[in-house]
């Protein structure tokens, strides 16, 4: 293990540099598996530093920074915005349009910090690339598209990005939260829930609204399942176990005196373990199905938009990274958290080859806007970390990382 101790600060041309990326970044966000322009910026850089690269996935980047013998660690960062209309005052603001898979123009933004990461990244690779002296082995960096949609990583995966890279011994990634810019928080063993979503199509019989009698009514339907569905989690599960069900969206009808012939809902759903996810999603299909049998209507039609795996911390390794931090951070930087019910597919590429992974978060937001009661979240329209200390602590948490890992 490399003492992170000996190893200087990031100097100040590469942290303006590494300002630079985020701001360039940030202005020209893109949509989910669309990031064309960002692979070919990050591409453009790993070429001035000679670092062999392919594409994967579609638009995801995959570099392999190769410096002799030792061992092979990989490093992810995501690449893709969300369709957020920015609402901030900084002069690097998107003010980028994409389009939708339904052929929709929506407004694009990084609301979610994947920007930091990239720019982090970007850097870490600068700084090793530059100081080949202090290691050895190999690093797999991982600029992966498409999170927000969960079809990311799993697109590079059946890419054959494990047949195509040197495959890491462990894999790291690290995400931007609202929190303290210049501290990170660690958590040992599941770290971020399972996610699943739905699209539930409700089926009815239309009729005018003046004569119900003739109708099979599926708005009606769908208010029956949705409030029976929040009783999953109060009255099914323990309170101790986690686990959250929202519907998010509900659409039918088109006129007020016409009860329609079908509904459409959204459903998501976190759970942290294993058996109580079989549990509750066995329940929701439950209660879709019994309530449009009550109803006298036809089965439902459940369909799967999308799964996140669940992102779980190897408990050694984390105990080793968080000492690392430490040392690189300070200790009082460097936070006990706890489990989030977000969801991310990092785990996708370790769990492709059954390696452990890492993944941590850090805070990107000053004192006072932390203190104000009114931070931002991710995926809020004022979702603007601040660059510094922000930037900074992310990428000296990556080199730490990989420092530790690769071999002196």
């Amino acid at each position: 293990m490399t003492d992170i101790s000996e190893y200087p600060d990031i100097p100040a041309e590469l942290r303006q540099r590494m300002l630079d990326f985020y701001r360039h970044l940030h202005a020209n966000p893109e949509l989910s598996m669309q990031e064309h322009a960002t692979a070919a910026f990050i591409e453009a850089h790993l070429d001035t530093l000679g670092i062999e690269h392919f594409r994967c996935g579609g638009t995801g980047v995959v570099g392999v920074l190769r410096n002799g013998e030792g061992p092979v660690v990989g490093f992810r960062a995501d690449t893709d915005g969300l369709p957020i209309q920015e609402d901030s005052t900084v002069d690097y603001r998107s003010t980028a349009r994409g389009t939708l898979a339904d052929g929709t123009e929506v407004p694009v933004m990084h609301g979610c910090g994947h920007d930091t990461h990239v720019a982090a990244l970007m850097t870490a690779a600068e700084v090793l690339a530059a100081d080949r002296d202090s290691w050895s082995g190999t690093l797999v960096l991982l600029f992966q598209p498409g999170e927000e949609t969960a079809a990311g990583a799993q697109a590079m995966v059946e890419d054959g990005l494990w047949e195509k890279a040197p495959q890491p011994e462990i894999i790291y990634g690290q995400h931007v939260m609202p929190g303290l810019a210049g501290t990170v928080e660690v958590v040992s063993g599941p770290a971020m829930a399972y996610a699943d979503s739905w699209k539930v199509t409700l089926y009815g019989e239309q009729s005018h609204g003046s004569q119900p009698q003739d109708s099979i009514d599926p708005i009606v339907l769908g208010a029956h399942i949705v409030t029976r569905l929040q009783g999953i989690v109060s009255r099914e599960i323990g309170p101790r176990r986690a686990a959250v069900v929202t519907v998010g969206t509900f659409h039918a009808g088109l006129k007020e005196n016409i009860i329609p012939a079908t509904a459409e809902f959204t459903l998501n759903v976190r759970t942290m373990e294993d058996d109580v996810r079989e549990s509750v999603l066995a329940a929701i299909r439950r209660i879709i199905s019994a309530e449009a049998a009550a109803s006298g209507a036809p089965e439902p039609r459940i369909e799967e938009l999308y799964r996140f795996p669940r992102n779980l911390n190897d408990p050694d390794a984390t105990a080793a990274l968080a000492e690392v931090l430490r040392g690189a951070l300070g200790a009082e930087n460097v936070l006990d958290g706890e489990p989030r019910m977000g969801s991310e597919d990092f785990g996708t590429l370790p769990g492709a080859l059954g390696v452990p992974s890492v993944f941590w978060f850090f805070g990107g937001f000053d004192a006072a806007t932390v203190e104000s009661g009114t931070m931002p979240v991710n995926h809020s329209p004022r979702f603007v970390p601040v660059p510094e200390p922000t930037l900074w602590t992310a990428a000296t948490a990556a080199l730490a990382a990989l420092r530790s890992r690769l071999g002196s």
